[in-house]
C-alpha cells in the first residue's frame, strides 16, 4: 500500500484508557495515520481523546453512530463539526430526514478554511445475521437487500458514504460509483477468531471488493506487538 493510501487503514482505539490510547498511537507512529474513536473511549474522556489523536498529526473518525430525531442529531453534528474531526457517522435507520438535516447543518457550520467532515451512514452492524434481523428486529428484507436499501437512503440524503460489513462491499460497489465511500469494519486475518462480529473479511479481501477504508481493532490493538501487527497488515495489502 502506497504512503498516500496508508491512511485508508483506520485503527480502532476501543479502550476506556486514555493512557493506553496515547501509548498505542505513539507506538504505531508513522505506520498509522487514522484512528477511530468510539463509544468506549469517548464516553470515558470525551474530546480529550480527539485532541490526543490530532496532536499526533493523525486523522479522527468519530464513531458514535448518531441515531435520534433529526433536531437532536443535527445539533450534535453541529458540535462535532466545531471540533474538526475528519469523519463521523449516523445510523441510516434514523431516516432520510435525519440524514439530510445533519448534512445541511454541517455544511452551514463549516468555517472558511475548515475541511468539511465526511459523514457516513451505518447500514447493518457486522454483529447482525440474516436470522436475527428477522427474528429480533422484525426486518423482513434479506440482509443484503436491507444494506442496499439503507445505502440508497444515505446516497439520497447526500452523505459521503456508508459503513458496512465487508460481505456487502461487492454488492454496494456495483450499485455506487467510486465517489461514494465504503468504510469497512469486521476485518480479521485468515483463521483468526471473529469474536462478536459475524460478517468478516481479511484486509486484502475488503480492499479487493471495493472498500475505500477498513477499520481494524483487536487484530492490532490486542496483539502482543501492535506495531508488528500493523506492519504485517499493511504489508498484506502493499500492492493495492
Amino acid at each position: 500500500m502506497s504512503k498516500e493510501n496508508q491512511d485508508k487503514v483506520i485503527v480502532a482505539l476501543d479502550t476506556p484508557s486514555l493512557d493506553f490510547a496515547r501509548k498505542l498511537v505513539k507506538t504505531l507512529g508513522p505506520l498509522v495515520r487514522f484512528y477511530k474513536i468510539g463509544f468506549e473511549l469517548f464516553t470515558a474522556h470525551g474530546w480529550k481523546a480527539v485532541e490526543l489523536v490530532k496532536k499526533q498529526g493523525a486523522r479522527v473518525f468519530l464513531d458514535l453512530k448518531l441515531h435520534d430525531i433529526p433536531n437532536t442529531v443535527s445539533k450534535t453534528a453541529a458540535v462535532i463539526t466545531e471540533y474538526e474531526v475528519d469523519m463521523f457517522n449516523v445510523h441510516a435507520l434514523g431516516g432520510l430526514e435525519m440524514m439530510k438535516t445533519t448534512r445541511k447543518i454541517v455544511e452551514q457550520r463549516v468555517r472558511d478554511g475548515q475541511k468539511k467532515p465526511l459523514i457516513l451512514g451505518v447500514t447493518v452492524l457486522t454483529s447482525h445475521t440474516p436470522q436475527n434481523l428477522k427474528d429480533d428486529l422484525g426486518i423482513q428484507r434479506g440482509l443484503e437487500d436491507q444494506v442496499l436499501h439503507l445505502a440508497k437512503l444515505v446516497k439520497q440524503a447526500g452523505l459521503n458514504g456508508v459503513v458496512s460489513s465487508p460481505r456487502e462491499v461487492t454488492l454496494l460497489r456495483k450499485e455506487f460509483k467510486s465517489d461514494f465511500l465504503i468504510v469497512t469494519p469486521g476485518i480479521r486475518a485468515a483463521g483468526e477468531a471473529a469474536g462478536d462480529q459475524k460478517r468478516t473479511f481479511s484486509a486484502r479481501e475488503a480492499f479487493n471488493a471495493g472498500s475505500d477504508y477498513i477499520v481494524v481493532g483487536r487484530p492490532i490493538t490486542a496483539a502482543a506487538d501492535p506495531a508488528k501487527a500493523a506492519k504485517d497488515l499493511l504489508g498484506s495489502v502493499v500492492d493495492i
